[in-house]
This record gives structure tokens, C-alpha cells and sequence, in this order.
């Protein structure tokens, strides 16, 4: 437990109390449509495994004998999501948070912050998480831990999480078929599960990339706070205009060193990467199993780009939302353009190693990463001369 003298640098269960407090309540369904809508979406993420598979062929290269997809698929309502989300945030941030408590232990005023800054921090968490929780429609969870209060808790980490009250909140926003919509977005998180699956070294990959950002922090606890009050005052609303010039800055955005600088690009690289073959893969697969996959790839495109009220633009810019829906953008041009050029199996060799994986500028230059890859000459199968 990362705490000193009893007080956790994060009030983790206050994080859970203020999040499920303050998040909105779902969509009115009945019992029975609650569990029809369980059932079915269970049904699609075990239909979307088979799809996926068929078109990436992903799976092919794995060993003879290799045990794929053992993680729990879990249809779970917004108090859920948080729950599994704060688990996952303790888990990750583990590390980081010793680092903080040894610095606080040995500063003045250490145990002070202690007994205040945890309970803060947690309420801050809380209202960060309750403002998600209403807004992700599925999650692959890859930094679970082994043991959860959720039922069918991770195996090794890694599970698969479909918010129902989300989903259904949307089908019904865009009024499209919500038999497509759902079995539309099991696609999409279901390729995220296959890459993690399919391709072993990805989780410890991403895990090292995240630690060694996180170990790159060097403020101290006091400054770590004042950076998240800096952030929450702007989006509570103060200083709208961003007359002090910070427009545009992330929670990330607050705590980066030059070291931090190099490892968010190779993360925002992955992560479009990620986000974008999802896509790709979600709309390939579509037209053969979603009748109405245009209509629905329309909607939310509309969705995504539609300007929201001052409060949630803010919000999303703060939490580095807006680069999200970049990296959707950006990573299935990536996609589709290496596909175009070497086929399905050409662009797989992605999957090989860190190494065959697209930098950041490669993302927009996708020959670029053709040509690396692909090149004939001395280099190794894993594409590594040059990287």
C-alpha cells in the first residue's frame, strides 16, 4: 500500500465513493431489457472474436499449441467501469506513488500532506473518472489486476469491458439499429483484446513505456498537486479564454520532462497504432456483418466531431481527449494506407517485434514505415536496422 503513517498518497476508495456519486445515471431500461441487452452484447463479443480473427489473420503466426482469448468478457454498468479503472490506476501507478511517498516522508510538512493530499487527490480522481464513466462505450483492460471485486477478475491481466448503460444511452442518441451498434462496437473492442492476445510482448512493451514515463517524474508531491489544481481550474472554467497561454494543455501535458517528451511520442505512436487498426478492422469487418454499418460509421463520425457546451470541450482538452480522437483519425490512415501497399499479411509484421512498431512520425508517413520494415538488404527479419 503506497501510504506513510497510515494516509495513501491517493484515497483510492473515496476515488470509487466520489466517482459513483457523481456520475450520471444511465438510460431508463426495464429489468428485462437490462438483460436482453446483457445477453446480446455477450453474444456479439463472442461472434466479433471469429470475425476478427478471420480478417486480420492475426492469429496465424502464433505458436503451435498457443492459448488465446482466456480473458472474461464483463458487461458492467458505469459504477463498474470506475471500479475496475481505479484498480487498474492503482495497479499502474504503483511504482510512481512510492517514489512520491519517500520524497513526502523525508520533506516538511510530509505527514501533513499525507493526511490532506490523499483525500484531495481522491476526490479529484473521483470527479475525473465519474466524468468517463459515462462516455466509454467498451475497454480492453490490460493492466488489470489478478484479483478484483468484479466478478471474473483477469487472469494475468487483461479482460474485456462492455458498458452496457453507455452503449445503449448512444444506439439511442444516434438513432441507428441497436442490434448493429452493438455487435459494431464488440468489433472494435474486440480487435483490441486479439492484438493483445495474438501478439504476447505487446502488454510488457506498453507497461515498460508507461513505468518509464511515470519514473521520469520528478516533482515533488506538493508541485504534482498544485499541477492537478492548475488543471482542474482550468476546466472548472476559470480563465476560459487561456489568457495565460496553456491553451490546449493535457494532464499530461502538466508533469512532462524532456525524457517524458521522447516516451509520450513513441506511446502516442502505439496507441494510434492500436486505435486506429481497431477501426479499421471494425469497419472491414462491418459491411460483411452490419447491414447498417454506414449509417452508423456516419453518425458517430458526426458524434465525435460535434462541438460540445463550454464545460465538456474544456474537460476533454484538459484530459487529452482531443488527441484521442487524433489517434483514431490518424492511426487508420496508417492502416489503411500500409494495407493498400503490402496487403493484410504485410502490414501484420507490425506485430513482430518493438522494433516493427511505427514511430510517431511514421504514423504520417506511412511509406515511410514500408519502406523501414519491408526494406530488403542485411537487416533481420525484425525490421531492427535503421529503427
Amino acid at each position: 500500500m503506497t501510504s506513510i503513517g497510515g494516509a495513501e498518497m491517493v484515497d483510492w476508495n473515496l476515488a470509487v465513493a466520489t466517482a459513483t456519486r457523481l456520475v450520471r445515471p444511465g438510460p431508463e431500461v426495464s429489468r428485462d431489457e437490462a438483460r436482453a441487452v446483457v445477453a446480446e452484447l455477450r453474444g456479439h463479443a463472442r461472434t466479433s472474436e471469429r470475425h476478427v480473427r478471420d480478417f486480420t489473420g492475426m492469429m496465424g503466426a502464433l505458436p503451435e499449441g498457443t492459448t488465446v482469448h482466456d480473458t472474461p468478457v464483463l458487461v458492467v454498468d458505469r459504477a463498474g467501469w470506475v471500479r475496475a479503472n481505479v484498480a487498474g490506476f492503482r495497479e499502474l501507478l504503483a511504482p510512481l506513488l512510492g517514489k512520491m511517498r519517500e520524497r513526502r516522508g523525508n520533506s516538511p510538512g510530509g505527514t501533513v500532506f499525507g493526511a490532506v493530499g490523499g483525500k484531495v487527490t481522491g476526490v479529484e480522481l473521483g470527479m475525473l473518472l465519474s466524468f468517463l464513466a459515462s462516455r466509454v462505450l467498451g475497454q480492453y483492460e490490460t493492466f488489470a489486476p489478478a484479483t478484483l471485486d468484479l466478478p471474473g477478475s483477469a487472469r494475468g491481466g487483461g479482460r474485456l469491458l462492455l458498458v452496457a448503460p453507455n452503449i445503449v444511452h448512444v444506439e439511442r442518441e444516434l438513432a441507428v439499429d441497436p442490434h448493429d451498434f452493438r455487435l459494431w462496437v464488440c468489433l472494435h473492442e474486440e480487435t483490441h483484446r486479439t492484438q493483445f492476445t495474438a501478439v504476447p510482448w505487446l502488454r510488457a512493451h506498453l507497461e515498460g513505456e508507461i513505468q518509464t514515463f511515470l519514473g521520469a517524474t520528478e516533482m515533488d508531491p506538493m508541485t504534482v498537486l498544485e499541477r492537478l489544481r492548475e488543471a482542474a481550474q482550468s476546466f472548472a472554467g476559470a480563465r476560459p479564454d487561456s489568457e495565460q497561454g496553456d491553451e490546449g494543455r493535457s494532464l499530461v501535458d502538466l508533469v512532462q520532462t524532456p525524457e517524458q517528451r521522447e516516451v509520450l511520442a513513441r506511446l502516442t505512436a502505439v496507441m494510434s497504432l492500436l486505435e486506429g487498426h481497431a477501426d479499421f478492422v471494425m469497419d472491414g469487418v462491418g459491411p460483411e456483418v452490419v447491414p447498417s454499418v454506414a449509417e452508423i460509421r456516419e453518425k458517430f463520425q458526426q458524434r465525435r466531431a460535434s462541438g460540445a457546451g463550454r464545460l465538456d470541450a474544456a474537460l476533454r482538452k484538459v484530459l487529452g481527449l482531443d488527441a484521442k480522437m487524433r489517434q483514431y483519425r490518424d492511426g487508420e490512415r496508417f492502416v489503411r494506407a500500409v494495407v493498400g501497399q503490402v496487403g493484410m499479411e504485410g502490414f501484420n509484421r507490425v506485430w513482430t517485434s518493438p522494433n516493427t512498431l511505427p514511430t510517431k512520425a511514421e504514423i504520417a508517413k506511412p511509406a515511410d514505415w514500408v519502406a523501414r520494415v519491408h526494406r530488403k538488404g542485411s537487416e533481420g527479419r525484425d525490421g531492427s536496422a535503421g529503427a
